[in-house]
């Protein structure tokens, strides 16, 4: 009797001060929605899944790993032949990565589909689409670290692609860099945006976005909620978080076994002075704009081709971000159209990244 006394007084001296049965009313009274479309609220709850194991791996890594020119594909090389484990947490990080950014791309074009940007929701998909962003610089960060011919040949095309935007391009260029060309200072520089720059800012935008999801509650498709009929509601804990976490297990499985029947390769040390290796070719998430880039003509109306499709892709990009203002209208031929472009868009970007690998 007298434990479980200093155990509610322990939890009424938490409870005061942090607030717990707040919230885990909250978890209790929440509601999700159960319709055709439910399929896509687990893809959130993947993102997040992805995102503490690439933490937790990270960590791991870290110890291990020297960011300097002589010992950074040394470093890696031990990890994966010399130290417990290494190569299979390595694989798993690396994996891990593609997964996020695969569900991340989900997870917004789902949203874009079912209008779930549609009002008050606008700052819950601007904050999505920025963390799109970081996902995105965390893996092409990431891809240098080994510091092999690849993906040397990979960064130094990647970051002289700002140098085509006008006023701020070379200055882009020489900020990712560190210098003139890409170098040992820019393995540094990577790893400082890595392991320090981008960690805050994705802690940052996904405390704001589920705050966000949490204040605003989950969006019906527009095609349930005009039918104005009563929705079967689940509740959230425990039997979604039950549902979501047969999901995790399925994920895990599929990763485990990916990481470990496809583990990634190292490539001897890269060589400043070597030539590219032939077939070059960023990480699968960048191949549609790789390709985009390939195909367009030097020249088009007097202004040099790089210039003109990243330009391109900047408003593409802009009108991305603010699509909620945008499709203001989404019942009518306007918003249609505008859901129409989301398959456009997937298709594009399917058939630009097969055209890259054949």
């Amino acid at each position: 009797m007298n434990l479980l006394g200093k155990k509610k007084r322990a939890q009424s001296w938490f409870d005061e001060r942090f607030g717990i049965s707040g919230i885990v009313k909250f978890l209790r009274e929440k509601k999700i929605p159960q319709h055709k479309h439910s399929l896509w609220y687990y893809t959130g709850s993947a993102i997040m899944l992805f995102f503490v194991i690439q933490v937790i791996t990270g960590f791991m890594l870290v110890f291990y790993y020297n960011p300097t020119l002589a010992e950074a594909n040394k470093s890696v090389g031990r990890i994966m032949t010399e130290i417990p484990m290494g190569w299979i947490i390595r694989s798993i990080h690396s994996w891990s990565s593609s997964f996020m950014i695969a569900f991340v791309f989900i997870h917004l074009l789902s949203i874009w589909i079912t209008k779930a940007y549609r009002k008050p929701r606008e700052l819950t998909w601007m904050s999505g689409v920025f963390l799109l962003c970081v996902t995105l610089a965390f893996g092409f960060t990431g891809y240098l670290l080994p510091w092999d011919d690849l993906s040397l040949s990979a960064t130094k095309v990647g970051t002289d692609i700002p140098r085509s935007i006008p006023i701020v391009g070379v200055w882009v260029t020489k900020l990712l860099r560190g210098g003139e060309d890409v170098t040992g200072d820019t393995l540094t520089r990577f790893f400082g945006f890595h392991v320090c720059i981008l960690p805050v800012f994705i802690f940052i935008l996904l405390a704001v976005h589920v705050y966000l999801i949490q204040k605003q509650g989950m969006s019906l498709p527009l095609a349930v909620e005009s039918k104005k009929e009563k929705i079967q509601e689940l509740p959230f804990w425990p039997n979604f978080v039950y549902r979501e976490s047969v999901v995790w297990l399925i994920l895990l499985g599929i990763l485990f076994t990916v990481a470990i029947f496809l583990p990634p390769s190292l490539d001897k040390s890269a060589d400043l002075m070597a030539p590219a290796p032939e077939g070059i070719r960023p990480e699968w998430y960048f191949l549609f704009l790789f390709q985009a880039l390939k195909i367009f003509p030097a020249k088009i109306l007097f202004i040099n081709g790089d210039t003109f499709i990243v330009i391109l892709i900047l408003v593409e990009f802009l009108l991305f971000f603010f699509l909620p203002f945008l499709d203001n209208k989404p019942a009518e031929m306007k918003g249609k159209f505008i859901t129409f472009l989301a398959y456009v868009t997937i298709v594009y970007a399917v058939v630009m990244t097969v055209w890259s690998l054949l």
